[in-house]
């Protein structure tokens, strides 16, 4: 059985060659195989990131017409708050059971502090993965990095409430999709129900691993990599037990390259099989994916 691996990143940031190299192995066999990985985190405390899902639940447990006031509008800014059922990450089945509010760093900026020093952990972490995913596919080490240095990254926080009624035929938390933009972290609390798409189309189990942040890859590293990375999709079921009374929180970080970035097949990456896209700007792309979800 498909399992996603648990690579512990300290190894590359604080070893010799050796085990730098053993470790940039381990994560192109993540992304090659299955998309998924968790990796040990000795990044981000975990005072912080209570800190920050304290900050979460205030903002949830907020009445609605407080919360609507911050309401994301503006098609291009996919910013602020978005209601239950508004999102529909598999757009063939009714809108998800959840509620989101995104950020971006000048966002974060006028609510706390410790938001703040949580997306800039955020990004120096993902950076480090970048970097690595550049070593393995025979690059600079700052191949990425360089094309995210405008910290185009959205910061979304998460609630799936607790079911009251039943859901409509085909509704989950959140529907099976891929993520759109180059990685995602993900830090989620000890309710789960997130799943993932094995290669065999076979859904597993994605479970608590404590110390651990759950990072994937996105379509756009994907279409970089003509698909040598893949870009895996995975969803948020409802519990089928008595979690289903409970609400489910967690935070996405979703890394994305500055948007006129073109996302062209990497030459290295040309050598089994011709491109399967053609080069797209990352801002172009995103768009397209946000008009298709909401």
């Amino acid at each position: 059985m498909v399992r996603i691996p648990v690579i512990n990143l300290t190894t590359f940031t604080k070893g010799n060659a050796a085990t730098r190299q053993a470790v940039i192995k381990q994560i192109y066999e993540a992304c090659h195989e299955i998309g998924f990985m968790y990796l040990q985190n000795s990044v981000i405390s975990k005072d912080l990131i209570k800190e920050v899902f304290t900050h979460t639940k205030s903002f949830f447990n907020l009445p609605l017409e407080v919360k609507q006031k911050q309401a994301w509008s503006d098609e291009f800014s996919n910013m602020g708050y978005v209601g239950i059922e508004r999102e529909r990450l598999n757009p063939n089945k009714p809108g998800d059971l959840k509620e989101a509010f995104n950020l971006n760093k000048q966002a974060a900026m006028g609510i706390d502090a410790s938001i703040v020093t949580f997306y800039d952990n955020c990004t120096e972490f993902a950076n480090t993965i970048l970097q690595v995913y550049a070593l393995a596919l025979e690059l600079p080490a700052d191949f990425f990095t360089i094309k995210h240095n405008q910290q185009n990254h959205t910061l979304r926080l998460l609630h799936y409430p607790r079911l009251q009624t039943p859901p409509k035929p085909g509704q989950v938390r959140a529907g099976e999709h891929s993520d759109y933009g180059s990685i995602t972290l993900l830090f989620q609390d000890d309710i789960g129900g997130l799943e993932v798409q094995t290669t065999s189309g076979e859904w597993i189990v994605a479970p608590v691993i404590s110390d651990t942040v759950i990072v994937n890859t996105g379509d756009l590293i994907q279409r970089w990599t003509n698909h040598r990375f893949c870009s895996t999709k995975h969803r948020v079921m409802i519990p089928s037990d008595n979690r289903v009374n409970q609400s489910r929180y967690s935070m996405a970080f979703f890394c994305h390259p500055n948007d006129d970035t073109e996302i062209a097949c990497l030459e290295s990456c040309q050598k089994e099989q011709s491109p399967i896209y053609p080069p797209i700007l990352a801002g172009e792309y995103l768009l397209q994916r946000l008009q298709a979800t909401y």
